[in-house]
Protein backbone atom coordinates (compact mmCIF):
# COMPACT_ATOMS: atom_id res chain seq x y z
CA UNK A 1 0.00 0.00 0.00
CA UNK A 2 1.44 3.37 -1.06
CA UNK A 3 1.09 5.71 1.91
CA UNK A 4 2.11 8.76 -0.13
CA UNK A 5 -0.75 8.18 -2.53
CA UNK A 6 -3.14 7.85 0.37
CA UNK A 7 -1.91 11.10 1.89
CA UNK A 8 -2.35 12.98 -1.40
CA UNK A 9 -5.93 11.69 -1.61
CA UNK A 10 -6.72 13.11 1.80
CA UNK A 11 -6.49 9.86 3.77
CA UNK A 12 -4.64 10.08 7.07
CA UNK A 13 -3.71 6.64 8.47
CA UNK A 14 -3.81 6.52 12.25
CA UNK A 15 -0.05 6.21 12.77
CA UNK A 16 0.62 9.31 10.65
CA UNK A 17 -1.05 11.47 13.28
CA UNK A 18 0.15 9.31 16.21
CA UNK A 19 -3.41 8.79 17.26
CA UNK A 20 -3.71 6.59 20.31
CA UNK A 21 -5.16 3.21 19.33
CA UNK A 22 -7.72 0.99 21.07
CA UNK A 23 -7.60 -2.55 19.68
CA UNK A 24 -10.54 -4.80 20.53
CA UNK A 25 -9.03 -8.06 19.22
CA UNK A 26 -5.59 -9.15 20.40
CA UNK A 27 -4.91 -12.87 20.81
CA UNK A 28 -2.64 -14.00 23.64
CA UNK A 29 -1.62 -17.64 23.70
CA UNK A 30 -0.26 -19.94 26.39
CA UNK A 31 2.96 -21.87 25.91
CA UNK A 32 0.93 -25.04 26.33
CA UNK A 33 -1.49 -26.27 28.96
CA UNK A 34 1.28 -26.44 31.56
CA UNK A 35 1.08 -22.65 31.60
CA UNK A 36 -2.30 -23.10 33.27
CA UNK A 37 -1.20 -25.67 35.84
CA UNK A 38 -0.84 -23.11 38.67
CA UNK A 39 -4.64 -22.68 38.48
CA UNK A 40 -5.66 -26.25 37.61
CA UNK A 41 -6.21 -28.93 40.23
CA UNK A 42 -4.16 -32.14 40.10
CA UNK A 43 -7.25 -33.89 38.78
CA UNK A 44 -7.31 -31.78 35.63
CA UNK A 45 -3.56 -31.80 35.17
CA UNK A 46 -3.66 -35.60 35.16
CA UNK A 47 -6.68 -35.58 32.85
CA UNK A 48 -4.92 -33.38 30.29
CA UNK A 49 -1.76 -35.46 30.37
CA UNK A 50 -3.74 -38.70 30.04
CA UNK A 51 -6.58 -37.81 27.67
CA UNK A 52 -5.81 -34.38 26.28
CA UNK A 53 -8.58 -31.96 25.36
CA UNK A 54 -11.30 -32.83 22.84
CA UNK A 55 -13.59 -30.22 21.32
CA UNK A 56 -17.13 -30.52 19.95
CA UNK A 57 -16.04 -31.41 16.43
CA UNK A 58 -15.48 -34.63 14.40
CA UNK A 59 -11.68 -34.45 14.64
CA UNK A 60 -9.72 -35.58 17.67
CA UNK A 61 -7.00 -33.00 17.08
CA UNK A 62 -6.54 -29.87 15.06
CA UNK A 63 -9.02 -27.87 13.02
CA UNK A 64 -11.17 -28.79 10.05
CA UNK A 65 -8.96 -27.03 7.49
CA UNK A 66 -5.24 -26.33 7.14
CA UNK A 67 -4.57 -22.66 7.75
CA UNK A 68 -2.70 -20.45 5.31
CA UNK A 69 0.12 -20.12 7.85
CA UNK A 70 1.10 -22.25 10.89
CA UNK A 71 -1.42 -21.54 13.67
CA UNK A 72 -2.90 -18.93 11.28
CA UNK A 73 -0.20 -16.48 12.45
CA UNK A 74 2.21 -14.02 10.91
CA UNK A 75 5.58 -15.53 10.07
CA UNK A 76 7.36 -12.76 11.96
CA UNK A 77 5.25 -13.15 15.12
CA UNK A 78 7.12 -16.14 16.58
CA UNK A 79 9.22 -15.18 19.62
CA UNK A 80 12.32 -17.24 20.27
CA UNK A 81 11.31 -20.50 21.86
CA UNK A 82 7.60 -19.63 22.01
CA UNK A 83 4.29 -19.46 20.21
CA UNK A 84 2.84 -16.37 18.50
CA UNK A 85 1.12 -14.24 21.09
CA UNK A 86 2.81 -15.99 24.01
CA UNK A 87 5.42 -13.37 24.91
CA UNK A 88 4.29 -9.99 26.26
CA UNK A 89 7.64 -8.27 25.74
CA UNK A 90 7.78 -9.46 22.14
CA UNK A 91 4.20 -8.34 21.50
CA UNK A 92 4.89 -4.94 23.02
CA UNK A 93 8.02 -4.41 20.93
CA UNK A 94 6.50 -5.66 17.68
CA UNK A 95 3.03 -4.19 17.90
CA UNK A 96 1.81 -2.35 21.01
CA UNK A 97 4.60 0.23 21.29
CA UNK A 98 5.16 1.16 17.63
CA UNK A 99 1.40 1.32 16.97
CA UNK A 100 0.71 3.47 20.04
CA UNK A 101 -1.86 1.03 21.41
CA UNK A 102 -3.19 2.47 24.65
CA UNK A 103 -6.02 -0.04 25.12
CA UNK A 104 -5.89 -3.67 24.03
CA UNK A 105 -8.63 -6.24 24.61
CA UNK A 106 -7.30 -9.78 25.00
CA UNK A 107 -9.31 -12.57 23.37
CA UNK A 108 -7.70 -15.98 24.09
CA UNK A 109 -8.94 -18.54 21.56
CA UNK A 110 -7.29 -21.73 22.81
CA UNK A 111 -9.03 -21.55 26.16
CA UNK A 112 -11.27 -24.59 26.57
CA UNK A 113 -14.42 -23.00 25.17
CA UNK A 114 -16.46 -25.61 23.31
CA UNK A 115 -14.66 -28.54 24.95
CA UNK A 116 -16.59 -31.80 24.88
CA UNK A 117 -16.19 -32.34 28.62
CA UNK A 118 -18.16 -29.51 30.30
CA UNK A 119 -16.34 -29.78 33.63
CA UNK A 120 -12.98 -29.61 31.90
CA UNK A 121 -14.19 -26.62 29.88
CA UNK A 122 -15.13 -24.82 33.10
CA UNK A 123 -11.76 -25.62 34.69
CA UNK A 124 -9.68 -24.46 31.71
CA UNK A 125 -11.66 -21.28 31.11
CA UNK A 126 -11.30 -20.37 34.79
CA UNK A 127 -7.56 -21.06 34.68
CA UNK A 128 -7.24 -19.02 31.48
CA UNK A 129 -8.81 -16.03 33.22
CA UNK A 130 -6.35 -16.32 36.09
CA UNK A 131 -3.48 -16.67 33.61
CA UNK A 132 -4.53 -13.52 31.74
CA UNK A 133 -4.27 -11.47 34.91
CA UNK A 134 -1.03 -13.03 36.14
CA UNK A 135 0.85 -12.96 32.84
CA UNK A 136 -0.70 -10.04 30.95
CA UNK A 137 -2.93 -7.43 32.51
CA UNK A 138 -1.04 -7.16 35.80
CA UNK A 139 2.17 -6.62 33.83
CA UNK A 140 0.87 -4.12 31.25
CA UNK A 141 -1.88 -1.67 32.20
CA UNK A 142 -2.77 -1.09 28.56
CA UNK A 143 -4.23 -4.58 28.32
CA UNK A 144 -7.64 -5.75 29.53
CA UNK A 145 -8.72 -9.37 29.72
CA UNK A 146 -11.90 -11.04 28.50
CA UNK A 147 -13.81 -13.27 30.88
CA UNK A 148 -13.54 -16.55 28.99
CA UNK A 149 -16.62 -18.62 29.84
CA UNK A 150 -17.73 -22.25 29.27
CA UNK A 151 -20.79 -21.02 27.40
CA UNK A 152 -22.29 -24.49 26.81
CA UNK A 153 -22.77 -24.65 30.58
CA UNK A 154 -24.55 -21.33 31.18
CA UNK A 155 -24.75 -21.78 34.96
CA UNK A 156 -20.98 -22.27 35.19
CA UNK A 157 -20.46 -19.39 32.76
CA UNK A 158 -22.62 -17.06 34.85
CA UNK A 159 -20.70 -18.07 37.98
CA UNK A 160 -17.40 -17.19 36.28
CA UNK A 161 -18.77 -13.80 35.21
CA UNK A 162 -19.97 -13.07 38.73
CA UNK A 163 -16.52 -13.96 40.04
CA UNK A 164 -14.92 -11.32 37.78
CA UNK A 165 -17.56 -8.59 38.24
CA UNK A 166 -15.98 -5.32 39.32
CA UNK A 167 -12.45 -6.59 38.59
CA UNK A 168 -10.59 -3.83 36.74
CA UNK A 169 -8.52 -6.38 34.82
CA UNK A 170 -11.57 -7.58 32.83
CA UNK A 171 -13.36 -5.55 30.15
CA UNK A 172 -15.78 -8.00 28.53
CA UNK A 173 -17.14 -11.56 28.43
CA UNK A 174 -15.95 -13.73 25.53
CA UNK A 175 -18.08 -16.16 23.56
CA UNK A 176 -17.60 -17.70 20.11
CA UNK A 177 -20.03 -17.68 17.19
CA UNK A 178 -20.41 -21.45 16.74
CA UNK A 179 -22.45 -22.42 19.75
CA UNK A 180 -24.32 -25.71 20.03
CA UNK A 181 -27.63 -23.88 19.59
CA UNK A 182 -28.46 -20.39 18.27
CA UNK A 183 -27.11 -18.06 20.97
CA UNK A 184 -30.34 -16.11 21.39
CA UNK A 185 -32.13 -19.13 22.80
CA UNK A 186 -33.09 -19.13 26.45
CA UNK A 187 -30.55 -21.69 27.60
CA UNK A 188 -27.86 -19.01 27.18
CA UNK A 189 -29.80 -16.23 28.94
CA UNK A 190 -28.09 -16.74 32.34
CA UNK A 191 -24.87 -15.60 30.63
CA UNK A 192 -26.49 -12.41 29.39
CA UNK A 193 -28.13 -11.74 32.75
CA UNK A 194 -24.79 -12.07 34.54
CA UNK A 195 -22.97 -9.91 31.99
CA UNK A 196 -25.61 -7.17 32.16
CA UNK A 197 -25.51 -7.22 35.96
CA UNK A 198 -21.72 -6.97 35.91
CA UNK A 199 -21.78 -4.16 33.36
CA UNK A 200 -19.61 -6.17 30.99
CA UNK A 201 -20.12 -6.24 27.21
CA UNK A 202 -20.18 -9.63 25.51
CA UNK A 203 -17.69 -10.06 22.69
CA UNK A 204 -18.72 -12.80 20.25
CA UNK A 205 -15.72 -13.84 18.20
CA UNK A 206 -15.69 -15.84 14.99
CA UNK A 207 -14.90 -19.59 15.14
CA UNK A 208 -15.80 -22.04 17.86
CA UNK A 209 -16.92 -25.64 18.29
CA UNK A 210 -20.64 -26.20 18.19
CA UNK A 211 -20.45 -29.84 17.17
CA UNK A 212 -22.04 -29.26 13.75
CA UNK A 213 -20.78 -28.52 10.20
CA UNK A 214 -19.91 -24.88 9.68
CA UNK A 215 -22.46 -24.43 6.87
CA UNK A 216 -26.14 -25.34 6.70
CA UNK A 217 -25.33 -27.82 3.92
CA UNK A 218 -22.41 -29.61 5.57
CA UNK A 219 -18.63 -29.34 5.57
CA UNK A 220 -17.10 -27.23 2.76
CA UNK A 221 -14.00 -28.26 0.86
CA UNK A 222 -11.66 -25.35 1.44
CA UNK A 223 -10.30 -23.04 4.12
CA UNK A 224 -11.40 -20.01 2.10
CA UNK A 225 -15.01 -21.15 2.49
CA UNK A 226 -14.58 -21.16 6.25
CA UNK A 227 -13.09 -17.66 6.16
CA UNK A 228 -15.89 -16.28 3.99
CA UNK A 229 -18.40 -18.08 6.20
CA UNK A 230 -17.51 -16.00 9.27
CA UNK A 231 -19.79 -13.24 7.98
CA UNK A 232 -22.65 -15.68 7.45
CA UNK A 233 -22.22 -17.08 10.95
CA UNK A 234 -22.17 -13.61 12.50
CA UNK A 235 -25.41 -12.77 10.72
CA UNK A 236 -27.05 -15.87 12.18
CA UNK A 237 -25.79 -14.95 15.64
CA UNK A 238 -27.14 -11.43 15.40
CA UNK A 239 -30.51 -12.49 14.00
CA UNK A 240 -30.90 -14.99 16.84
CA UNK A 241 -30.05 -12.45 19.55
CA UNK A 242 -32.41 -9.84 18.15
CA UNK A 243 -35.39 -12.00 17.18
CA UNK A 244 -35.31 -14.22 20.28
CA UNK A 245 -35.68 -11.04 22.33
CA UNK A 246 -32.33 -10.96 24.14
CA UNK A 247 -32.02 -7.18 23.90
CA UNK A 248 -35.64 -6.64 24.91
CA UNK A 249 -35.09 -8.83 27.97
CA UNK A 250 -31.63 -7.35 28.74
CA UNK A 251 -31.81 -3.75 27.47
CA UNK A 252 -28.45 -2.71 28.97
CA UNK A 253 -26.55 -5.61 27.39
CA UNK A 254 -23.81 -4.64 24.94
CA UNK A 255 -22.66 -7.09 22.25
CA UNK A 256 -19.52 -6.69 20.15
CA UNK A 257 -19.34 -8.88 17.04
CA UNK A 258 -15.67 -9.63 16.37
CA UNK A 259 -13.98 -10.79 13.17
CA UNK A 260 -17.12 -11.32 11.11
CA UNK A 261 -17.09 -8.25 8.90
CA UNK A 262 -19.55 -5.39 8.96
CA UNK A 263 -20.80 -4.51 5.45
CA UNK A 264 -23.60 -7.08 5.68
CA UNK A 265 -25.19 -5.46 8.74
CA UNK A 266 -27.34 -2.97 6.88
CA UNK A 267 -28.74 -5.57 4.47
CA UNK A 268 -29.52 -7.93 7.35
CA UNK A 269 -31.30 -5.15 9.24
CA UNK A 270 -33.37 -4.21 6.21
CA UNK A 271 -34.41 -7.82 5.68
CA UNK A 272 -35.30 -8.39 9.34
CA UNK A 273 -37.29 -5.14 9.46
CA UNK A 274 -39.23 -6.05 6.31
CA UNK A 275 -40.11 -9.52 7.58
CA UNK A 276 -40.93 -8.27 11.08
CA UNK A 277 -43.51 -5.88 9.67
CA UNK A 278 -45.25 -8.85 8.03
CA UNK A 279 -44.73 -11.43 10.80
CA UNK A 280 -44.53 -9.41 14.01
CA UNK A 281 -47.59 -11.17 15.41
CA UNK A 282 -45.25 -14.12 15.91
CA UNK A 283 -42.89 -11.98 18.01
CA UNK A 284 -44.97 -10.03 20.55
CA UNK A 285 -41.87 -9.81 22.75
CA UNK A 286 -40.23 -7.38 20.30
CA UNK A 287 -41.33 -3.80 20.98
CA UNK A 288 -39.14 -2.15 18.34
CA UNK A 289 -37.86 -2.75 14.83
CA UNK A 290 -34.98 -5.28 14.72
CA UNK A 291 -32.72 -2.56 13.30
CA UNK A 292 -33.36 -0.40 16.35
CA UNK A 293 -32.01 -3.09 18.68
CA UNK A 294 -28.93 -3.34 16.47
CA UNK A 295 -28.34 0.39 16.73
CA UNK A 296 -28.76 0.46 20.50
CA UNK A 297 -27.05 -2.75 21.64
CA UNK A 298 -24.55 -3.94 19.00
CA UNK A 299 -21.04 -2.93 17.91
CA UNK A 300 -18.82 -4.31 15.13
CA UNK A 301 -15.06 -4.81 14.85
CA UNK A 302 -13.22 -3.71 11.73
CA UNK A 303 -11.10 -6.78 11.06
CA UNK A 304 -11.43 -8.31 8.53
CA UNK A 305 -13.02 -5.22 7.03
CA UNK A 306 -14.57 -5.33 3.58
CA UNK A 307 -12.69 -3.18 1.05
CA UNK A 308 -15.03 -2.19 -1.79
CA UNK A 309 -14.07 -0.03 -4.73
CA UNK A 310 -14.65 2.82 -4.41
CA UNK A 311 -13.76 2.96 -0.72
CA UNK A 312 -16.45 5.58 -0.19
CA UNK A 313 -18.99 2.74 -0.22
CA UNK A 314 -17.55 1.53 3.09
CA UNK A 315 -18.09 4.99 4.55
CA UNK A 316 -21.73 4.73 3.46
CA UNK A 317 -22.00 1.46 5.42
CA UNK A 318 -20.57 3.20 8.48
CA UNK A 319 -23.02 6.06 7.97
CA UNK A 320 -25.95 3.63 8.21
CA UNK A 321 -24.60 1.58 11.12
CA UNK A 322 -23.33 4.64 12.95
CA UNK A 323 -19.71 5.73 13.29
CA UNK A 324 -20.06 5.23 17.04
CA UNK A 325 -20.71 1.49 16.45
CA UNK A 326 -17.36 0.66 14.81
CA UNK A 327 -14.34 -0.58 16.82
CA UNK A 328 -10.86 -0.99 15.42
CA UNK A 329 -9.40 -4.51 15.59
CA UNK A 330 -6.00 -5.76 14.45
CA UNK A 331 -6.36 -9.55 15.01
CA UNK A 332 -2.71 -9.63 16.12
CA UNK A 333 -0.75 -11.93 15.66
CA UNK A 334 -2.73 -13.69 12.91
CA UNK A 335 -1.76 -13.74 9.25
CA UNK A 336 -4.56 -11.37 8.22
CA UNK A 337 -3.50 -8.81 10.85
CA UNK A 338 -4.56 -5.20 10.16
CA UNK A 339 -1.90 -2.61 10.92
CA UNK A 340 -3.61 0.54 12.29
CA UNK A 341 -1.16 2.64 10.27
CA UNK A 342 -2.77 1.41 7.06
CA UNK A 343 -6.16 0.03 8.00
CA UNK A 344 -9.35 1.73 6.81
CA UNK A 345 -7.88 3.72 3.90
CA UNK A 346 -10.88 5.97 3.40
CA UNK A 347 -11.60 9.61 4.03
CA UNK A 348 -12.72 10.30 7.59
CA UNK A 349 -13.18 13.43 9.59
CA UNK A 350 -10.95 13.81 12.63
CA UNK A 351 -13.97 13.08 14.84
CA UNK A 352 -14.78 9.89 12.94
CA UNK A 353 -11.17 8.76 13.05
CA UNK A 354 -10.98 9.22 16.82
CA UNK A 355 -14.27 7.40 17.24
CA UNK A 356 -13.22 4.33 15.28
CA UNK A 357 -9.64 4.06 16.48
CA UNK A 358 -10.10 5.05 20.13
CA UNK A 359 -13.20 6.64 21.62
CA UNK A 360 -15.80 4.01 20.70
CA UNK A 361 -13.87 1.24 22.41
CA UNK A 362 -13.27 3.33 25.53
CA UNK A 363 -16.99 3.98 25.75
CA UNK A 364 -18.08 0.38 25.13
CA UNK A 365 -15.57 -1.12 27.56
CA UNK A 366 -15.93 1.63 30.16
CA UNK A 367 -12.27 2.61 30.12
CA UNK A 368 -11.44 6.20 30.99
Amino acid sequence: MNVDVLNRSGVQPAAQSRLAIADCDIHPRTRGYKSLYPWLSQRWQTHLETFGLSYRQPWEKGSAFPKSQPQACRRDAWPEGGQPGSDLAFMAAQYLDPSNVTLGILNPLTSGQGAQNPDLSAAITHATNEWQVAEWTSRDARLKASVVVPYEDPAAAAKEIELRAGNKHFAQVLMLTRTAEPPGQRRYWPIYAAAEAAGLPIGIHAFGYGGFPITAGGWPSYYIEEMVGHAQCSQSVLASLVLEGVFERFPRLKVVLIEGGVAWAAALAWRMDAQWKKLKQELPHLKRLPSEYMRSNVWFSTQPIEEPEPRSQLAEVFDWIGWDRILFASDYPHWDFDDPAHALPLKMTETQRRQVFLENAKAVYGVA
